[in-house]
């Protein structure tokens, strides 16, 4: 039984995915191990990537035509990260970036109401960075706090039914 089967039993379905596991590994490229970078792309890639295909069939299913899946991106998936030894992390955030407009086009090809968007935050002081090797950027670099873009996330999922926030980039002030 997958997690997308049991909320579906318990709970009739999804018809909000937000998409916001992340991993990063501080690896170089030319010293990078190759199982750094397969996790890095397995959990910000595949896994995203999994998760919005079950959660979509769990709509379609259910002849829900009005949900939303929201990718908790990173500025990172639009340009190169300023921390050397993230740049797998960017190329994953990257394929983030061109998932969620590809799957935005083929949701409009199908005619359907299903928003997608793509949520991409600068620095935001959570655990990902320390525990992918880097020290405390917080004293090195402005950030937001996860509140941040728990208060996006309501934005996006606010707005009315003919109007979908493709893509908002949140950075902090002073932020790179």
């Amino acid at each position: 039984m997958t997690c997308f089967d049991w909320v579906n039993r318990n709970f009739g379905g999804v018809d909000v995915l937000i998409n916001n596991a992340g991993v990063t590994v501080k690896a170089p490229l030319s010293e990078a191990a190759s199982e750094d970078w397969r996790r890095i792309l397995d959990v910000n890639v595949i896994a995203l990537s999994s998760c919005t295909r079950e959660a979509l069939k769990s709509m379609k299913n259910r002849g829900v035509d009005d949900g939303h899946i929201i990718h908790i991106n990173s500025i990172a998936g639009h340009r190169l990260s300023i921390l050397q030894g993230n740049e797998m992390y960017s190329a994953s955030k990257h394929a983030v970036t061109i998932l969620a407009e590809g799957l935005r086009r083929e949701l409009a090809s199908r005619k359907s109401q299903i928003k997608v968007t793509s949520i991409s935050p600068g620095f935001v002081q959570t655990e990902i960075f320390e525990a992918g090797g880097w020290d405390d950027l917080t004293k090195i670099a402005p950030h937001l706090q996860a509140k941040d873009i728990a208060d996006a996330v309501k934005y996006v999922l606010s707005t009315p039914a003919n109007v979908q926030v493709t893509e908002l980039i949140i950075q902090p002030v002073g932020g790179f």
